[in-house]
Order: structure tokens, then sequence, then C-alpha cells
């Protein structure tokens, strides 16, 4: 559940970062992300906790689901290295130009934005990581970022590479709820 716990908080910190853009609109998008690293050793743990959702029994995989929509997400597929998820995001994170993050712990370090293009830095104590990237925005309902992120993985380090890709589906989030804010 560790693994999970590591790939969820990457993943959530990388489709968060689109809150940051001002002429996004609120509502529910659709993130779908792929990750590779230097070691191939993310992608066998992707892969593998794919796998392990797929065969959970029904009521542990509803469980899986209700704890990470507490945590404003909605799983799905992503084919092989990837992985998508539902995220809303509300007109206030918008226009607070705010970052969403799990319980707090990640933050933006750096942010300048240049016509379509962001870019960006962040850094995170759990779990212990940090990234740079670029987030290009092709309209209000849709962007693409290429991130690096560093951190450590079963006691050692890693560095990955993701792309990521967001669209807006509906105005309206239905079950997905907006993640929780950092505290000021």
């Amino acid at each position: 559940m560790k693994r999970f716990s590591l790939l969820a908080t990457l993943l959530f910190a990388a489709a968060a970062l689109p809150a940051a853009a001002q002429s996004l609109k609120p509502g529910l998008w659709e993130i779908t992300s792929r990750m590779q690293s230097g070691s191939g050793e993310m992608e066998q743990k992707m892969a593998q906790m794919q796998q392990q959702l797929a065969s959970m029994p029904p009521d542990q995989r509803k469980m899986m689901e209700e704890a990470m929509a507490q945590r404003g997400m909605k799983m799905g597929g992503g084919g092989p290295g990837g992985m998508t998820l539902q995220m809303c995001m509300t007109r206030e994170m918008v226009e607070r130009n705010e970052i969403p993050s799990q319980k707090g712990d990640c933050k933006t370090t750096q942010q300048s934005r240049s016509g379509n293009t962001m870019k960006m830095a962040f850094a995170c104590t759990n779990p212990p990581s940090s990234g740079e990237g670029t987030m290009t925005f092709t309209s209000p309902e849709a962007y693409s970022t290429k991130m690096t992120v560093n951190t450590t993985v079963q006691g050692k380090p890693e560095k990955m590479n993701m792309e990521s890709s967001g669209k807006w589906l509906a105005a309206d989030c239905g079950s997905v709820k907006p993640p929780a804010m950092p505290k000021k």
C-alpha cells in the first residue's frame, strides 16, 4: 500500500498543477499521466498496482475508491505505465491561483507564465520529492505537461519523467469532490 501512496501522491501533485492557471474552466477534469523512470522500477510498480486494484474483492476496491474520493480523486485505467484520474477544480481554486495537495504536503516553489506556457517547480515532504516542469495550455478546456520528478523508491533515489494531459469534462463534478486546499 506504501507504493500506492507514493504513486497517488505524485500523480495527484501533477494532476493538481492545472489549478494554477486562471484561464482554465472550473469543473470536472480528466487527467491522464504516464511515468517513466530510469530504472523501469516505477513502471513495474504502476503495473502491479493496477493489477492489484483490478483483482481486489469488490468490498476492498470500494474502500480504496472511497479513500481516493476523499482526496478528490476518482481513478481509472490509463494503459501500461499510465493512469487516468478525475479531479474536481472549483472556481475558487482556479481564481486563487492555488495548487491543491494531499494533506498540504506539496508546495509550489517557483512559477512563471509567458503566453500559454507556464514553468513551475514543486517540493513535497510526504513522500519526499521535488520536481520541475512545463505546462502548455491549449485552451480553457485542455492542457499538457512535461515534468521531471526526483524522489526515493524503496530507499533508492529515482528520477522520473512524467507527461500528463488534462481535458475538461463538465461544469458539474458529480460525485467527485474537490481536493482539500492547504491551510494558510
